[in-house]
């Protein structure tokens, strides 16, 4: 038999007899251990006439081939309480330990190299691209006075209040002259947020100005979400 391998084809000397094996078309339950160990001295004569170092572990196995082959020279003992070990039978599972390992071994470098064509990012935040929706006039309404109500609610402002004499008169325009200013500024604030006076009078007047000026369309009424938090935005000819 001619080899055109190198010793550096091979992983081990299991890898090697593995090899021979197969090159012999013989199934690894049908090895012979003359045979094998016939077989890989060849192999290692060839490499050293072509001035190739062999590696400790191909020579370590060599000399377990000899003692398994002067083993199976032996006469075999008639004492039935002595139960020697098949020599050929440790070779076989050490053989097809080492096949079930190398087929594994090809199966995760498959999937390695499958997973190297896979191409991931971290999770891109979309929501600025979302199409904030202005509510109509009909519905803006219905929705200023739902969360009103539930401010109120919260708030336990339904409740009568004690009469007293406020330090500070409030009007709707003067309010309504508060709210663009807070809206030049921050561009954009929450309905609720507004409210920062707890008191009766600066409730009313601030949810008052803030419908007067939807209604003369000097803001806008924005919520992202059904049942969200509402937010108010400053028109754009505001700013200018």
């Amino acid at each position: 038999m001619e080899y055109k391998v190198i010793i550096n084809d091979f992983e081990g000397p299991l890898d090697l007899l593995l090899h021979l094996i197969k090159e012999s078309n013989i199934d690894i339950f049908d090895i012979r251990i003359e045979e094998v160990t016939k077989q890989y001295f060849n192999f290692i004569h060839r490499m050293e006439e072509l001035n190739l170092n062999i590696a400790s572990e191909y020579l370590s196995m060599a000399a377990e081939l000899i003692e398994m082959k002067s083993m199976t020279l032996l006469p075999k003992k008639t004492d039935l309480k002595e139960e020697e070990e098949d020599p050929r039978e440790q070779l076989i599972e050490r053989l097809l330990a080492y096949q079930q390992y190398k087929e594994l071994s090809l199966k995760l470098k498959e999937m390695e190299e499958n997973r190297k064509q896979v191409y991931t990012k971290n999770p891109t935040d979309l929501s600025i691209f979302e199409e904030k929706k202005e509510i109509t006039d009909a519905i803006t309404v219905d929705s200023l006075m739902e969360a009103f109500q539930k401010f109120l609610e919260k708030k336990e402002l339904l409740k009568p209040l004690h009469t007293k004499i406020a330090t500070k008169e409030y009007s709707v325009e003067k309010r309504s002259l508060e709210i663009k200013e807070i809206l030049k500024e921050k561009k954009r604030v929450s309905f609720l947020e507004l409210f920062d006076v707890m008191t009766k009078d600066f409730v009313v007047v601030t949810f008052l100005s803030i419908l007067s000026l939807a209604r003369d369309q000097e803001l806008c009424i924005c919520q992202d979400q059904n049942f969200n938090t509402i937010y108010l935005e400053e028109k754009r000819s505001m700013s200018s």
